[in-house]
């Protein structure tokens, strides 16, 4: 079975391998030692800590282990030439009267709070494939929206 491409911005790439670096170089560590001090703490079968510090461990190996997958399977999506909307554009949109700009991003990456929406989400992947002036429209949970293009970075 092929493995799945998973999609990131230059940007998006580099928070992850960050991210791998600060969990591997400094968490790592910090959460083994913990689990060291509360050994000697005695009865592990009481051990608040070290039942504490055992969970955040597995989270972490857990972080790590996704991270990597994560890297291993992505893809570097570069800028679309010729203004066309694909992962990595900053699109300008109107809606409902409102302009507003969007990243599009690779899944992994969506943070719609910041304006990052994924390419596959109902409004991203309307956008996907067109250009400054054309208008489309996404089936959104709060009904069908429709969207102009302002413009394509």
């Amino acid at each position: 079975m092929a493995e799945k491409r998973i999609k990131l911005t230059k940007l998006g790439r580099e928070k992850l391998e960050k991210e791998l670096e600060e969990l591997v170089k400094v968490k790592r560590p910090e959460i083994i030692d913990r689990i060291k001090k509360a050994k000697d703490y005695g009865d592990l079968s009481e051990n608040a800590e070290y039942e504490e510090a055992r969970n955040e461990q597995s989270f972490i190996e857990g972080r790590v282990q996704e991270i990597e997958y994560m890297l291993k399977s992505a893809e570097i999506a570069e800028n679309t030439k010729g203004g066309v909307v694909g992962v990595g554009s900053s699109v300008k949109v109107k809606m409902d009267g409102e302009e507003m700009t969007y990243e599009i991003v690779g899944s992994t990456e969506a943070d719609p709070t910041e304006g990052k929406i994924s390419s596959e989400s109902p409004i991203g992947s309307s956008l996907v494939g067109k250009k400054a002036g054309d208008t489309c429209s996404a089936k959104t949970p709060g009904g069908e929206i429709e969207l102009k293009i302002l413009a394509v970075e």
